[in-house]
């Protein structure tokens, strides 16, 4: 619980309060990074739309309250773009097993991320409007096709045309949307393959298929 009684007040529930750094190194710490680490961190705590904000933007006639809750509601944005890594570009399952090669594909993925990005600033510059206005499912999709319309890539004057599909489909301004994190699918009735397919193979014909599976 914030106690707005302490530390230097600068307005209604809006203060800072200054952190010490501890004098024992804490175990989860390294000692170059507790050797790095400043002897005090001064934060700045303030209440606004029935929240409690901490950040380091201390001057409050330079960051309002007003401008801090724009930033924490722009934060929606952040979610969006991970889900659309992990869930439209499809990296929330690694087909990669080994751990060099599981990290060369999540740069894999970021890599096309950041080019359907550029791709839809372009076409948000095209047609006057920003590019959070654009749909990136929308831009993947095209994307996808590119391969039958290669033509619209090898000449500047289709490349617009490109451009002009992309920003076709626009999607609204929702930073207040709220969403069940829940799925509607129901899982199937199996268990977990966790042997390799030649014994889980033998010991079907052997043993035949569980029951409740058949």
């Amino acid at each position: 619980m914030t106690d707005f009684r302490r530390g230097r007040r600068l307005g209604a529930r809006d203060h800072l309060i200054v952190f010490q750094k501890p004098v024992i190194r804490p175990g989860w710490m390294t000692q170059a990074a507790y050797e790095q680490a400043p002897e005090t961190l001064t934060v700045r705590e303030l209440r606004v739309g029935g929240k409690t904000l901490i950040t380091t933007l201390l001057c409050s006639k330079l960051t309002s309250k007003a401008d801090l809750k724009l930033l924490y509601r722009d934060r929606w944005h952040v979610e969006l773009d991970l889900r659309n890594i992990k869930t439209t570009l499809g990296m929330d399952r690694l087909s990669c097993l080994h751990p060099n090669m599981a990290l060369k594909e999540i740069w894999v993925y970021l890599l096309a991320y950041n080019l359907i990005r550029m791709m839809m600033a372009h076409a948000a510059r095209q047609v006057h409007c920003l590019p959070r206005q654009l749909s990136f499912k929308h831009t993947v999709q095209i994307c996808i096709a590119l391969p039958q319309h290669r033509e619209l890539m090898l000449h500047d004057d289709r490349r617009e045309l490109l451009f002009e599909l992309i920003a076709q489909q626009r999607v609204g301004n929702r930073p207040d949307r709220v969403e069940p994190r829940a799925v509607k699918r129901r899982p199937k009735n199996y268990p977990l393959h966790i042997e390799p397919r030649d014994i889980a193979r033998a010991k079907i014909r052997k043993h035949g298929h569980p029951a409740r599976l058949k």
